[in-house]
């Protein structure tokens, strides 16, 4: 079935403002079918497993159909477990976030009864619950249900299957004649037709079929990652495989657009796509992508629909897509014309029961994988680097520097000096001194514990805490240097390239303070360093950075005196290049 734009499905300003802050620029094939039934007031049967995007589906109308100003359960939706219930309740809320006055509530074994009477006594319209907790609550009259206008049973057959049969049944039977009642099952047995022949009026049927849909040819693993830590992951993976070419998928604009910045910030080449860029910007970054102008395109599903690339070497999930088939559809742009491709996602909280509703629906082959550590990825950088100093020696496509080589020689310099000293400046060096307790931090990074999947190869412990990987990279050949070429006019990060190459100076900017930071030269910390660290933290464009003066073991940075105090606060503990800052404001002379 054909996907529609949620602006086609008569749906309020409110809920298509929730919609589109959320990231759904267009409803899945479950949503398109379900919704306009349910604005209509219809009874639904959806046949349908999870990581269909079937909540969307029966919450958007539920939510539509619910009268802020009446305090009184107005839309009751079962599920089978707690963790499902949690799910539907966090997603009813973002659906509902522009409907001022809506209230609901998740209700389930194992959480305080306290939270949930005050919750339910405050008004709540939307209940999402268990059934054994939806009875309990019934039963002691802190749930009433005469004003109910829909109910939802969700994976009815696993409820079924957990023995919920009589509960349900009087709970259905308790609700108001003139419901509305919505059933979504990934399968139909003969339990669940009686009760849908029992509790529904000439209902309309939908039916979803999961469809197999694997890129034979790419490796697909995905991480278990906070929120945070996931602009270090994938900088760590991009310098870990040395990739080159390949497009990150984000679910919102909000989100592409603030990824975009913080890669430029490190020094990766990339560009961005979404709902909100014009027709002939589109043009020119799909072209500038086709020629290989940049490494990383960062777009959202519909954005990059229609995007016709080769020789894709990976494809990063940065975030979780909202259902399986946009998960193949992404997946499938890498491993073309018999190549192998790889593709990375990244979950956290909550999201690894959504991933893996989406490999049941769509049997997908995806393995779980531990998070490289930074001595793995300066191992492979430093790979990288010999094979590519390699390739050079052996092509002898190089200029002769004996003279030079022979002066050096004669001042006493051995021949291996020199050669380290040189790979040295090139920046092949990876095996920097690192302090030990340093090195101990460094193998671990912030993550959420979850249930291991099926197929868990090469899973480990979590790891615990981040450091910040090396701010730019060293994209061109060994040995070759390039002047810093100006930025175009009206690209709006000119200002943050022009940053990057300022030489350092002395001195006080007016309008500016100086703010000591208690790293130098010793760290092998950059401007691009510094730069890309306020930055990514306090999100202060680059023109709130003046002039940069580093100096053996701390750094004098120019910072816009009204921001000042926030980037001394906002930075003080956070790491870089291995150590923890500390910053303090410089006086002025004389003060």
């Amino acid at each position: 079935m054909e996907k529609l734009p949620f602006s086609q499905l008569g749906l309020s300003p409110e809920i298509l403002k929730a919609v589109d802050k959320m990231g759904f620029e267009e409803a899945s094939p479950i949503q398109t079918a379900v919704i306009p039934f349910g604005m209509a007031g219809r009874d639904v049967v959806g046949q349908s497993a999870t990581g269909s995007g079937k909540t969307a589906a029966f919450a958007i109308p539920a939510i539509e159909k619910v009268d802020v100003s009446l305090k009184k359960v107005q839309v009751l939706v079962l599920c089978p477990t707690r963790e499902l219930a949690v799910q539907v309740a966090e997603e009813c809320g973002k659906l509902g976030s522009f409907k001022r006055g809506l209230m609901e509530v998740p209700i389930y074994g194992g959480q305080s009864y306290e939270r949930q009477f005050r919750a339910l006594a405050a008004g709540a319209q939307v209940v999402i619950g268990t059934p054994g907790r939806v009875m309990d609550h019934m039963e002691r009259g802190t749930l009433r249900l005469d004003s109910l206008k829909v109910v939802v049973l969700d994976e009815a057959d696993r409820m079924l299957d957990m023995g919920f049969r009589d509960d349900i049944e009087r709970i259905l039977s308790a609700v108001p004649e003139t419901r509305q009642c919505l059933f979504f099952s990934a399968t139909m047995p003969r339990a669940i037709q009686e009760l849908i022949k029992r509790y529904t009026r000439d209902p309309e049927w939908v039916k979803i079929e999961a469809h197999a849909q694997n890129a034979p040819k790419v490796e697909q693993i995905y991480f278990e990652v906070d929120r945070r830590s996931k602009i270090e992951v994938l900088t760590r993976l991009i310098d870990l495989h040395d990739f080159r070419f390949g497009i990150i998928f984000c679910s919102t604009k909000i989100m592409v657009d603030e990824l975009d910045e913080h890669l430029h910030a490190r020094g990766y080449s990339v560009d961005r796509l979404h709902g909100d860029i014009t027709q002939a910007q589109r043009t020119r970054v799909m072209d500038k992508f086709r020629r290989r102008g940049f490494e990383f395109l960062i777009a959202t599903d519909v954005a990059a629909r229609g995007l016709d690339v080769d020789d894709l070497e990976v494809v990063f999930n940065f975030d979780l897509p909202n259902d399986a088939e946009d998960y193949t559809h992404r997946v499938g742009r890498t491993g073309r014309a018999g190549k192998t491709g790889m593709a990375f996602t990244f979950v956290s909280g909550r999201e690894i029961y959504k991933l893996q509703g989406m490999v049941h629906y769509a049997r997908l082959k995806i393995r779980r994988e531990r998070v490289p550590s930074l001595d793995e990825v300066e191992e492979a950088k430093g790979n990288v680097f010999f094979e590519k100093l390699r390739a050079t020696l052996e092509e002898k496509k190089f200029k002769s520097h004996d003279q030079m080589v022979d002066r050096l020689l004669e001042m006493g310099y051995t021949s291996t000096d020199i050669a380290s000293a040189l790979i040295h400046l090139m920046g092949g060096d990876t095996t920097e001194p690192v302090k030990k307790t340093a090195k101990v931090r460094a193998e671990h990074i912030a993550t959420n514990e979850a249930p291991p999947a099926p197929a868990d190869r090469g899973s480990s412990a979590p790891l615990r805490s981040v450091e910040p990987s090396p701010a730019r990279r060293d994209a061109g050949p060994p040995f070759k240097t390039e002047a810093p070429k100006p930025a175009p006019t009206g690209d709006r990060f000119a200002a943050q390239k022009r940053t990057y190459d300022r030489k350092p100076r002395t001195g006080r900017e007016p309008g500016f303070t100086v703010v000591s930071f208690n790293v130098g030269r010793q760290q092998l910390v950059t401007p691009a360093d510094l730069v890309g660290k306020i930055a990514g933290v306090t999100r202060l464009p680059a023109s709130a950075v003046g002039a940069i003066d580093i100096h053996e073991e701390h750094t004098h940075v120019d910072v816009a005196t009204e921001h000042a105090e926030m980037v001394v606060a906002k930075l003080a503990g956070i790491r870089i290049k291995n150590q923890s800052l500390k910053l303090s404001i410089v006086p002025a002379p004389g003060a």
